[in-house]
């Protein structure tokens, strides 16, 4: 696989209108692209360093890159799968949370240096439309093409309000693409809608082929993503140990998302690795790309010695004769469907052997462990 193949490929969930269209226009020319990050909070987190990544992908291949700050539309914010209205935000708020973004990515994205990044404000085209221009540029659109949109469907539903700004909140980011002339632009697959708006007014207006590259969402258990609106964040400003810790404390099914989209390590990096090694690696590689080598050792130092390694404490617990797994797991402190629930998971070990029968008899003096956190040991 080329490098262009392997840029549009790992972690990406799409490319429109097509794949081999942006792959043969990457090979003529060095194409302009950029990503957009409304300021609506102080601290870019690990969800927006994965575009980040992706940017960098993009610009060590030579290709020019905007790294575009919404501080216009960051003041209505975007509507991208909320059922009630945002809060506005005030130009002076938005400002202030985007002091510091152009330092938090840094180290992942150039902005010094041969083919450095450019960074631009939406605010320096947005701010200077007139309401004649406004109408102009809606009447490229009809409210049909607008409320298609699934979440706009379910206020309707729900009988809650849809605000004019949020409608027009697709128009502005299409129109970004319009001022800046790009070839492509790089979002998350939620960001999919507004992005195709673009796509349509840059044909429209400049009759371009504008592609668009959506990139897979690092999603929790619950399939929410992982960012600031859901309050399951990693902050890019969040210190090396916090990182560490936060990425060990992920759950095993995000172990191959997470190689995908957080590092260039081999996809088939986790198989036949113990999840515990796999996460490991996982936390090191991000916290190196994000504060420097130094740091991912110590904090690497940090986690072994504050919890990898620490001795769990058993609580004695005393059974009657031939009590069973099930009954121990209930006394100490598991209710009956979590005890359920972690037999057959396999989550319960006896001695270091896990266990499923919920009819297993206890002789005594077995260790057991429940969970990830209790520890029981029964007593002669």
């Amino acid at each position: 696989m080329s490098k262009t193949d392997e840029v549009l490929t790992r972690g990406v969930e799409q490319i429109l209108p097509s794949k081999k269209g942006l792959a043969d226009l990457m090979r003529k020319k060095k194409i302009t692209l950029y990503q957009g990050f409304d300021p609506s909070m102080p601290n870019l987190h690990i969800g927006n360093w994965i575009g980040i990544r992706k940017l960098a992908q993009f610009q060590k291949l030579g290709h020019k890159v905007i790294f575009l700050i919404g501080d216009f539309t960051g003041m209505i914010g975007d509507p991208t799968d909320k059922t009630t209205t945002r809060k506005k935000m005030s130009r002076k708020q938005v400002l202030k949370n985007a002091k510091d973004y152009t330092k938090q990515v840094s180290k992942t994205l150039k902005f010094s240096g041969p083919n450095a990044a450019k960074v631009l404000f939406n605010s320096e085209w947005l701010s200077k439309l007139s309401f004649e221009d406004v109408v102009e540029l809606a009447s490229n659109f009809t409210v049909q093409q607008i409320l298609e949109r699934d979440f706009f469907q379910e206020r309707i539903k729900r009988e809650k309000a849809i605000h004019i700004p949020e409608l027009l909140y697709p128009l502005m980011q299409a129109y970004d693409c319009v001022q800046m002339n790009i070839d492509l632009e790089v979002g998350g697959s939620d960001q999919l809608f507004n992005m195709l708006v673009g796509r349509s007014l840059m044909k429209k207006l400049k009759n371009k082929e504008k592609y668009v590259l959506t990139i897979k969402l690092l999603e929790d258990p619950t399939g929410k993503k992982m960012g600031k609106t859901e309050g399951n964040t990693i902050n890019l400003t969040d210190s090396a140990e916090n990182i560490f810790g936060k990425i060990m404390a992920l759950p095993d099914n995000l172990i191959n998302p997470g190689i995908e989209l957080l590092t260039d390590l081999p996809l088939d990096f986790a198989k036949n690795k113990k999840p515990l090694t796999a996460k490991r690696k996982i936390a090191f590689d991000v916290v190196k790309q994000i504060h420097g080598d130094a740091q991912a050792f110590l904090a690497q130092d940090y986690f072994d010695k504050t919890f990898h390694k620490r001795t769990p404490e058993y609580k004695t617990l005393v059974p009657n004769k031939g009590t069973l797994l099930s009954t121990a797991a209930y006394a100490s402190g598991a209710s009956i469907s979590q005890t359920k629930r972690l037999l057959s998971q396999g989550a319960i070990d006896v001695n270091g052997k896990a266990i499923k029968d919920p009819l297993f008899k206890l002789k005594g003096g077995e260790r057991i462990k429940i969970g990830k956190k209790t520890f029981v040991k029964v007593k002669k």
